[in-house]
């Protein structure tokens, strides 16, 4: 059925004007150039970053190129430097918002937080590069300093060139600024993975591996782990420096370690409390201290000095033949031509070898001139012996003092022109040493001066009273003592005698003791491996450094109070990268004042 109607027809409609999208929101061309302002060159911003940190360039900037007009036209602003060293973001606050919020030291180091542009990293391999920098241009300076004053030995002696990075100063800055950048990795790596195994997270690592967890997650595992970076040391070449950084490094940690255990009552023990109430620990006894290394020390150096001649400290032996021309006489000005006048060390071998000959008594040449007076062995004596007085007995004492009969007299003709000499070198030592005290000079002089005074004496007399000691022991020995009894362990004996003179300056001298001894085990394993007692063990003193960091890190890990000196603890806080502060004493000051409040 067709319908009626006819073909329908829709309305048509105007299509509707959708508005174009404004051009801010429209999607930039792929060519289009960016912002310079927005950007920042990252070889600039590494090079500020690895330069100087922005808190420096403030402080730089506040005190020294703001200053000048010129410079502060040209230098970048503080907001800009911390601009380029974040990126190019914006400024997110100033220092002293940060150090507000700032954790404390150790947690610093090891938990991370957000990087302001100045990462642990980029403090790591700043402070590494200056390290290089500054140990560079000091031993470039020292050995200028040290080629002046040899100046005519060195024209004299034919030079030898070695390429640039063979040199022992290139060599030095190297290892020490090394040593640094790896301690602060490694402590770092290992402080963030003992948290992440003591992670719940890690627990099934932890019950599969139980040693491995205990050992990582020790609370000085980084510590002990970073003291691996003392291998490189090795870096310097095998010389007797490195091996007095080792010797003077474990010395150090010893010393922390005797300190951490005292502290603990370890050592001494502990006793009842007065009353009945707790337990105290034990002090330590009025005597003991680190005078008593000084015996054992003098000892052996002087053992050394007379058998062991390659194995002795050369320069600190010839400060000793100077100061004993009592004992060591000078060639007389009516020296006939050609007669050769024996020098120390050909005194000391033939005292060595005396030894060796059970002490032969002497025959003046004088009362026989027809008889052979000296064994072949100590010909190089014979102009000291053929003016020697007929009454003298002892070959020793002819040797020694010659022109006068008697030891006594001698000995106290030592002490008539050393301590003056002695109290005239120390005083100019130590002078020069309180010259940065000159603010105490100034308020307080005469307790600065009482104090230079009574130190000079008693280092005098220390100085002479050992060195006399050692020389008169010989003669003594010869007097009491049988030929055949210890003919050759006499010198210890009388090197021991001498070291006693440390008591005089047991309260002030621990320097002077403690570089004794360091020198005597230096020369104790040099003569221990010259007569096959030990082998030495290749890079033997590099383990030994490794162990001293190892010692050291542990003990301020466990009480950084053991370790005495203030300076010290910041020092190892800033190797640590934890800032030149004392955490551990700042920490005691706030509890302190926490309890103190409550």
């Amino acid at each position: 059925m067709a319908s009626e109607a006819g073909p329908s027809r829709l309305p048509t409609l105007t299509p509707l004007d959708i508005p174009k999208q404004p051009d801010a929101l429209s999607r930039p061309r792929a060519n289009s150039k960016p912002n310079r302002g927005s950007t920042v060159d990252p070889v600039l911003r590494n090079a500020l970053r690895y330069t100087i940190s922005a808190r420096e360039y403030e402080t730089l900037h506040k005190y020294v190129l703001s200053r000048s007009r010129l410079l502060k036209k040209r230098m970048p602003s503080v907001n800009t430097v911390e601009r380029y060293m974040e990126g190019g973001s914006a400024r997110r606050g100033s220092f002293a918002d940060r150090d507000g919020s700032r954790t404390k030291g150790k947690e610093k180091a090891t938990g991370g937080g957000p990087s302001r542009g100045d990462t642990y990293n980029a403090r790591a391999i700043r402070d590494s590069l200056r390290v290089f920098i500054a140990t560079g241009i000091g031993m470039k300076a020292y050995e200028t300093v040290l080629a002046r004053l040899k100046a005519q030995k060195e024209a004299a002696a034919p030079k030898k060139k070695q390429p640039f990075y063979k040199s022992s100063g290139l060599r030095l800055s190297l290892s020490l600024s090394t040593i640094l950048l790896l301690y602060r990795l490694l402590f770092r790596f290992l402080s963030r993975l003992r948290v992440h195994l003591l992670d719940s997270s890690a627990a099934p690592f932890r019950s599969r591996n139980p040693r491995t967890s205990q050992t990582l997650t020790s609370p000085y595992a980084p510590a002990v782990g970073a003291g691996l970076a003392g291998l490189a040391l090795g870096i310097y070449p095998s010389q007797q420096l490195r091996v007095t950084v080792a010797i003077a490094a474990i010395f150090r940690a010893l010393e922390f370690g005797w300190n951490l255990f005292e502290d603990e009552g370890l050592i001494w023990g502990w006793k009842v409390r007065a009353g009945g109430k707790g337990m105290v620990k034990r002090e330590r006894p009025w005597w003991w201290g680190s005078w008593m290394l000084q015996p054992f020390a003098s000892g052996q150096l002087l053992h050394a000095t007379l058998f062991d001649r390659d194995c002795s400290p050369v320069s600190f032996v010839d400060f000793i033949w100077k100061s004993s021309t009592a004992y060591i006489h000078s060639a007389p000005k009516n020296l006939p031509a050609g007669v050769k006048w024996p020098n120390p060390w050909e005194i000391a071998d033939s005292l060595a070898q005396m030894a060796k000959l059970n002490w032969p008594s002497f025959v003046s040449p004088t009362l026989f001139p027809d008889q052979p007076t000296l064994p072949s062995s100590l010909t190089a004596l014979a102009p000291l012996t053929a003016q020697a007085h007929p009454l003298i007995t002892s070959l020793s004492c002819a040797a020694l003092h010659p022109s006068d009969p008697s030891c006594l007299r001698t000995y106290l003709t030592f002490w008539v022109r050393s301590f003056p000499r002695m109290g005239r070198f120390f005083l100019l030592f130590y002078s020069v040493l309180m010259l940065p005290r000159y603010k105490l000079l100034y308020n307080s002089p005469l307790y600065l001066l009482n104090r230079l005074i009574s130190k000079v004496l008693r280092l005098s007399t220390f100085a002479t009273g050992a060195i006399s000691t050692a020389w008169a022991s010989i003669c003594f020995f010869q007097t009491w003592f049988p030929r055949t009894f210890l003919p050759t362990q006499r010198f210890f004996l009388g090197g021991f005698l001498a070291g006693l003179w440390a008591w005089v300056e047991r309260k002030d001298g621990r320097s002077v003791f403690l570089y004794s001894a360091r020198t005597s085990v230096d020369s104790l394993w040099k003569v221990g491996v010259k007569r096959r007692w030990w082998r030495a063990m290749k890079g033997g003193d590099v383990w030994v450094f490794v162990l001293a960091l190892a010692i050291t890190g542990a003990v301020y890990e466990r009480d950084a109070r053991a370790i005495r000196e203030g300076r010290v603890r910041k020092g190892i806080s800033w190797v640590r990268g934890t800032e030149f502060r004392d955490w551990g004493l700042e920490e005691d000051e706030e509890e302190e004042l926490q309890n103190k409040a409550e």
